[in-house]
């Protein structure tokens, strides 16, 4: 298994896609190794993950260890030079808390709720 970070995101979001595909690009350019999975191509029992907890957030899989939310992001954020600095602002004491609930609480919940209505059209 690689020690790369395995980004695990919802290959049929329309907000969630284009993001993915500049983080795989940032990677790539920078030689940084870091594997993406759309969760609707795989099987997630390895993770412990249902597809409707995966479709509810973003999940980074990093060093064994499953991280989602806004810990998913920090890993990410960190490991790519272009968004190194945007860890380093949000992972303060004040700002990762705050973020964090900004995320769980209206960003996640809205891009989920797309999700479900696209998946019953």
């Amino acid at each position: 298994m690689s020690d790369a970070p395995l980004v695990i995101y919802n290959g049929r979001c329309p907000i969630c896609v284009p993001e993915i595909r500049s983080y795989r690009r940032q990677a790539e350019a920078a030689g940084i190794d870091m594997d993406f999975a759309d969760f609707n191509e795989m099987s997630l029992d390895r993770f412990d993950l249902t597809e409707d907890q995966a479709a509810r957030r973003l999940h980074v899989v990093r060093d064994g260890r499953l991280v989602s939310g806004i810990d998913a992001f920090l890993v990410i954020w960190r490991a790519l030079p272009r968004t190194r600095w945007i860890a380093r602002l949000v992972d303060r004491p004040l700002l990762r808390p705050f973020a964090g609930w900004i995320y769980d609480r209206i960003l996640a919940p809205i891009i989920y709720r797309m999700h479900k209505a696209r998946e019953r059209r």
